[in-house]
């Protein structure tokens, strides 16, 4: 199709060229690359939403449909993934389509990049084969660079690019807080409108190295929201929100940015509480990550404190930042929010594919 040929004439670095193209409008997705959440207006969130809703009805009344027989996902995994791969392969089979998977992690099954294939003469190879290709890569920059690049005819969905962009999940993300809390976005009339005041989101955790906060931050303050964005920052020293985040979300419209130090103070008032595991291997001695791991664990105590409807979220897997004493408590929406992974990717598939 058309859209493709414009798409692979993108010069391999620039997303400024695909910002804000995918809207309302269905044709805007079909036959796209999904690499940043940056392509997608304020009125395509609502559309992928409202189709992630009509995927969690289809679901749930009878388990998928035959929409997407006979295409073929290419699942291609250089990283270790267990979430994203997983839910995008149940999204595509609830559709009727099916997967085959490459882990071209160490000791994987594939013998591509062993022997010294490019990524780009790889997937261009899998195309041949498949209808659209979602892809995890440790190099940052590195599933823009295959999209946008001349080497690709079909589809690619970038399934996290290291440190960079993870925008499936910034998107299932905020398709939970949306859905969870009743947000109107401001272009939309008919929404569930439950959620009155500024909307306060709590990112708690390792901010610096954690590319599903940095996604979910500017997500958020790019989206144009009926109601005023709060985002606090709660993390321990040396492991901030890097500035280049702060920078971006800056220049968005009605949005405040707050740094705290104590989980008891940020947490006050806030709508969502977005947990981030702090990961051991970044500290320079055990002793250091002893004394940061312990400030912040989520668990009872906190939950008794905290407001009788802020949802709390993680991207899962955790360790112990969460205590497992808060699983059965309403508030804790982690599970429910992976069971959206799979609605937002069954959603994503189906636009991209023509058969929303």
């Amino acid at each position: 199709s058309s859209h493709q040929k414009i798409d692979t004439m993108t010069s391999a670095s620039d997303l400024s060229t695909i910002t804000n193209t995918l809207t309302d409008d269905v044709s805007s997705w079909e036959g796209r690359n999904l690499i940043s959440v940056t392509q997608i207006t304020t009125s395509g969130i609502l559309r992928l939403f409202k189709t992630a809703q009509s995927m969690r009805d289809l679901v749930r009344s009878k388990g998928g449909d035959d929409r997407l027989k006979h295409k073929v996902l290419a699942s291609v995994f250089y990283e270790a993934s267990t979430r994203t791969s997983c839910s995008f392969q149940a999204a595509m089979m609830r559709l009727g389509g099916t997967f085959i998977h490459v882990d071209g992690g160490k000791g994987g099954n594939t013998s591509a990049s062993k022997k010294g294939e490019s990524l780009e003469d790889t997937i261009r190879c899998l195309e041949c084969y498949t209808d659209v290709t979602v892809l995890r890569h440790p190099t940052t920059g590195s599933v823009q660079q295959v999209a946008l690049g001349n080497g690709t005819v079909k589809p690619v969905i970038n399934a996290g690019d290291g440190v960079g962009e993870h925008p499936t999940q910034a998107l299932l993300d905020f398709f939970t807080i949306f859905d969870e809390l009743g947000l109107s976005l401001d272009i939309d009339n008919t929404a569930d409108n439950s959620h009155a005041g500024p909307l306060v989101v709590v990112l708690l955790g390792d901010l610096k190295h954690g590319r599903t906060v940095h996604s979910l931050a500017k997500l958020l303050a790019r989206t144009s929201l009926k109601h005023e964005l709060v985002l606090r920052y709660c993390a321990p020293a040396s492991l901030e929100m890097p500035a280049h985040v702060k920078e971006y979300v800056e220049q968005c419209t009605n949005v405040k940015q707050e740094e705290y130090s104590d989980i008891f103070e940020a947490v006050k008032g806030a709508n969502v509480l977005y947990v981030t595991r702090v990961q051991k291997e970044r500290f320079e001695t055990p002793e250091d990550y002893e004394k940061v791991k312990g400030a912040y664990v989520v668990d009872a105590a906190l939950m008794k404190t905290a407001p009788q409807d802020m949802i709390v979220m993680h991207p899962l897997p955790r360790v112990d930042e969460i205590s497992t004493d808060v699983d059965s408590d309403p508030r804790a929406c982690y599970f429910r929010q992976m069971e959206n992974g799979m609605f937002v990717r069954m959603a994503i598939l189906a636009l991209i594919l023509g058969a929303p």
